[in-house]
This record gives structure tokens, sequence and C-alpha cells, in this order.
């Protein structure tokens, strides 16, 4: 990296700045004239939603117009929303798509996806009807297993980890009872912590230990984080002679564990266009692919591009995006070097064959997938599956989304398709743009 990077790079961090409810010390006079345009708004998580969008439009010196957006709460109730998120005043909608051809595990499937971008729901939806012509997507989904961590500060003890290994294995089958204990429903639906593992990292002098739970059809960061809790009270205690205390307890959200194997077969005739032969097309999505591979500047962007697939299901589905894209980028980077999340080659008949592995820690119960009627909905239309076959459902749409992609970029450039379906976002834009007189010289 050049020093002008490192410049770019470098900067002071924020000054860490108090929770917005925090009141402490603070008089809950909400007049706009004392509070002037300060972000200080001590109290305003205890006002109703209406005073506070009333207040928010008032420092915000926001019209009817503004104000009446802001407080739209589309297809949840001002109770729900208060629900969801802290210091609420209103919903934003996204568009919401139906993506079709989908056909994963012999079984056709509707993506409902919701997203700003015009042209992802139909690069989807096309991607799928390319699939389709070699049978569709082929799904192989892990058990629903996610990782706790639980660091234990302390120095490696006499013997090493030669010691640590013998001290934990022998405790192990008495660890995971005491981690389920309490957890009986969860149990008899099939789920519960399954096994330990651990490694020490002497960098930071910790031993971590890995709890590895399964979590049935919720996405698990709850149950995960309460059983790294309660065994972080008793794990110390093995090593009473070198632990110093307990660091971190919570899960990771790079689950290994739990992944999506997902492909496809692309007959060749399926990508003949007027300009390219199907053979063509599929050498030119391979070489594709292998700048991707090559170099981390593609990569990364390939890959967002299979998250363009991926992230608007979870939205619609309840997930947590943000979880699964974390997951992913860290699982594209296991062998050290950051790579395309899927891979594409030819095979002996010069068809394309793509495949991708890739973490997938979703749910369909509990938190906003129960509780957002949209998400409900949105669950039925894809025919109410469970956590395993959405996660092989969701990585189906970004394979889908990169073959998508990738096609386009290979023969026409991605810009021709994708402003043919901007254009109409163009024209919106224009008819509502303001006419303003011109300034400067002509």
């Amino acid at each position: 990296m050049s020093a002008t990077d490192r410049t770019r790079l470098s900067g002071a961090q924020a000054a860490p700045t108090s929770h917005p409810s925090d009141s402490s010390g603070d008089s809950r006079d909400f007049n706009s004239a004392n509070i002037g345009a300060s972000s200080r708004l001590p109290g305003f998580y205890e006002l109703p939603i209406s005073e506070r969008l009333k207040l928010i439009g008032e420092l915000g010196q926001l019209g009817d117009d503004a104000r009446a957006a802001l407080g739209h709460f589309g297809t949840l109730s001002a109770a729900l929303t208060d629900v969801f998120i802290e210091n609420a005043i209103g919903s934003m909608s996204l568009p919401l798509g139906i993506a079709t051809n989908f056909h994963v595990n012999g079984r056709d499937v509707l993506i409902p996806m919701a997203v700003e971008e015009s042209s992802v729901v139909a690069a989807a939806s096309h991607g799928a009807k390319l699939a389709r012509a070699g049978g569709g997507f082929r799904a192989e989904v892990d058990d629903p297993v996610m990782t706790g961590q639980i660091q234990i500060l302390m120095p490696l003890p006499e013997g090493g980890l030669s010691a640590v290994d013998e001290v934990l294995s022998t405790h192990t089958a008495d660890l995971i009872a005491y981690a389920n204990r309490g957890h009986e429903r969860l149990l008899a639906r099939g789920g519960g912590a399954r096994s330990l593992t651990w490694r020490y990292l002497s960098e930071i002098n910790s031993l971590v230990v890995h709890l590895h739970i399964h979590v049935g059809d919720a996405m698990g960061a709850n149950i995960v984080n309460t059983m790294c809790e309660k065994l972080s009270a008793v794990l110390p205690g093995l090593f009473p002679n070198t632990a110093v205390g307990i660091g971190l307890r919570i899960l990771t959200n790079l689950s290994d564990r739990r992944c999506v194997r997902v492909s496809c077969r692309v007959p060749h005739k399926a990508l003949h266009t007027r300009e390219f032969s199907g053979q063509a097309v599929v050498d030119r999505i391979v070489m594709a692919y292998e700048f991707a591979a090559a170099d981390i500047y593609r990569a990364t962007t390939n890959n967002k591009g299979v998250m363009n697939g991926i992230d608007p299901v979870l939205i619609a589905t309840g997930n947590d995006w943000r979880a699964i894209e974390a997951g992913a980028h860290a699982y594209a980077c296991r062998s050290g070097r950051y790579q395309p999340m899927a891979t594409w080659r030819r095979d002996e008949h010069y068809d394309l064959v793509g495949f991708m592995e890739i973490p997938m820690a979703v749910g369909v119960v509990g938190g906003v997938t129960k509780l957002h009627p949209t998400t409900q909905a949105a669950l039925q239309v894809m025919g109410s599956p469970n956590a395993q076959e959405l996660a092989g459902i969701v990585a189906a749409v970004g394979l889908a989304q990169n073959l998508s992609a990738l096609r386009a970029l290979a023969c026409e450039g991605i810009q021709r398709g994708h402003m043919s379906l901007h254009q109409s976002n163009l024209d919106l834009l224009r008819r509502h743009e303001p006419i303003r007189p011109p300034t400067g010289d002509l």
C-alpha cells in the first residue's frame, strides 16, 4: 500500500457519544426553540410516535409532505414498528417483486425480493431461466448448526495445549449437558448443543471455546448467546490455576457449519445469442470468472452481484442480511485470499457448470419472521419452506444472479440491459425535477 493510500485510509475515530435513550441529568423539555439543532434528545424514546415525528419535523424544518412520508407505516402498525426498533417514527418501503423461473431441488418456487434496484429481479429471473434449461438448481444444505464463542483470558497452563485438550475433552459431555439444561423444547425438536471445539490464540493469551448448537428452524442468535453466557460461568473453574477471567461470549456470524452448496448446469445452446454462439458465451463466462479469481477488485464486484440476489430475498423473508453478508465475505477469504463466491467451468459437453458454497444462517421462526405481515406472506408465496429449504432457495438466487450478470458482462456489457430497465426511473425523475433558471454562462 502506498503512503498516499495509507493516509487516505487513516483518520481519527469519532469520539463516543451517549446513547439516544440516555436521559440522565437532562430535562425532557422538547421545545424545539430550546433544543435548537442539537441531536441530543434525552427521553426521546419515551415519547409516543406521533410526538417523536412532530419533534423531528420541527427540528428538520419539514413540510407536511415530508412529515407524512416519514410517518407512513405501510403494512406495519405503529405498535409493531415501535417494537422492532427504538425511537421509531415510521417505516420505509422497498419495492417488492417476484422473481420467476426458479426450479430448486425438483420444485418450482416463486421468489419474493425486496430491493430498490430496477434490474435485480429481472436478472435473477433470467439466470433462473437459463439454469432451468439444464434442470434447475440443486442445493445441499447442512444441518442448522450455529457456533458461539467463549473467550477465556488465560496463559497456557503447564503442559501447553495438550493439557487444555485433556481438560476439555474430559468435561465435554458434562459441559454440553449443562448448556442444554433448561432448553427441553429445543431438544424435543431435535436441536440443542451438539459439540465443543477449542483453540488457543497466543496473540491475546486467550483460550476460545466454540459451542456448536443445532438451532432448528431459527436463525439462532439468541439461543447461542444465551448458552454461551451460561457456559462461561463454569468454564474458568476448569482451569483454576491459570484462568484470569472471561472475555466475550457471543455467536460468530461466520457460520461455516451451516453452509449451502448449490449448483446448476446451463446447456450451451441456451446461451446462444445473435452475436455469439453458445459455446463462445460459455468461454466468455468462464473467462469472466477467472478474472475474478485472479483479481480482488473484480472479485469484490462479482461477489456484490451474488449478494444482489441473496439480500433482497433475506429482506423479504425477515432475515438478518447483514449477518449473512459478513459471513459470506469472510468465507470467501477462507483460503487466505479473497475469492469469487461462485465458480464457473465448462464440462465435457461444453455446457456451463456453476457451483457455490456459502454460509447461510436463515430462520423461518421467531422475531420479525413471525411478526411482520409482509414477511409471513412472502414465506407463504415460497411454499412455507423450513429453514434448510429456505437456505437452499436463497443460495440458488445468488447463483442465478451471478450467472445473469456474468452473461451480460461477457456478451453485450452490463449497461444495455441495466439502463433499459433503469430508463423508467430516469423518465420519472425528469417529470418530477423542478425547472430551475440557468446559472452562469451558457
